[in-house]
């Protein structure tokens, strides 16, 4: 990670914890080419990444992200062929997000518009302060609200029905209805976000690392698979791939010693002491 030059974003590895914060807080942290270009290979490089178990998602200033930087933007592309590129470059981000093996933990401040919203849906966990709003920005700007995941994750989070209503008419779904909808699963002030995010870091790391990665991978083809039958059967799977690591033990030793597991930092490579 270090050796690629981030300029809007803040990368720093914390033992098994990647911490990463959009800081472009004079514009609201608004995705410009740059930004988007450095989300995509942060993201992508977490796939090779195994002894990083945890990602935290933050962002500088009063905002989380204000969307697409529209300073950038004065009207249509030349043609199609380079629009859909451009449009390709930007959601590759949150494919990727859903596609590491990392949980993402993403604290979410003030506005999450446009695509914004669509970091902090493809999150697996979100934290808010009590100030914080998402939108479907998109479509107060001429375009359709279904961009960058949004229509996917929303629907499946709150319903069709609750979808419509945002989706439509790009309303906020301000902090209490976005906790009250399953969107948040804490809201807190301003001054407790990062210590809320924390908590969710350590009860995740207290998870073996292969454990961690399997249960993400799962509950993403869950939502999605045909029935019961194939969830149960990939279930089956990740308990048989668990059982025979070394870490499964280790696991039980410090559940009946009342103790913090030391679990392997990489899946396959002896304890460190």
């Amino acid at each position: 990670m270090s050796e690629y030059d981030y300029k809007h974003l803040l990368v720093v590895e914390d033992g098994p914890i990647l911490r990463v914060t959009l800081n472009r807080p004079e514009i609201h942290n608004a995705l410009n080419d740059r930004l988007v270009d450095e989300l995509n290979h942060m993201f992508t490089l977490l796939h090779s990444r195994a002894d990083l178990r945890v990602v935290v998602l933050a962002a500088n200033g009063r905002n989380f992200c204000a969307g697409l930087d529209l300073t950038e933007r004065t009207g249509a592309l030349a043609d199609t062929g380079t629009a859909i590129v451009e449009q390709r470059r930007i959601s590759r981000i949150v494919l990727s997000m859903r596609s590491c093996p990392q949980p993402i933990v993403a604290l979410v401040q003030g506005a999450a518009s446009g695509g914004g919203m669509a970091l902090a849906l493809a999150a697996d966990v979100r934290v808010a302060t009590s100030a914080a709003r998402m939108n479907a920005a998109f479509i107060r700007v001429g375009l359709s609200a279904c961009d960058i995941g949004v229509s996917y994750f929303l629907p499946r989070m709150v319903g069709a029905s609750v979808a419509s209503e945002y989706m439509l008419t790009g309303r906020f779904i301000d902090a209490e209805r976005g906790r009250h909808l399953g969107l948040f699963a804490r809201v807190v002030e301003p001054d407790q976000l990062s210590a809320e995010g924390e908590s969710f870091v350590r009860d995740m790391l207290h998870a073996t690392p292969l454990g961690l990665r399997l249960t993400k991978e799962a509950l993403k083809h869950a939502i999605d698979a045909p029935g019961l039958e194939a969830v149960i059967a990939l279930e089956d799977r990740n308990q048989v791939l668990c059982a025979q690591s070394s870490d499964f033990a280790e696991g039980i030793a410090a559940f009946r010693e009342k103790r913090v597991p030391r679990y392997d930092t990489v899946p396959g490579v002896a304890h460190r002491g």
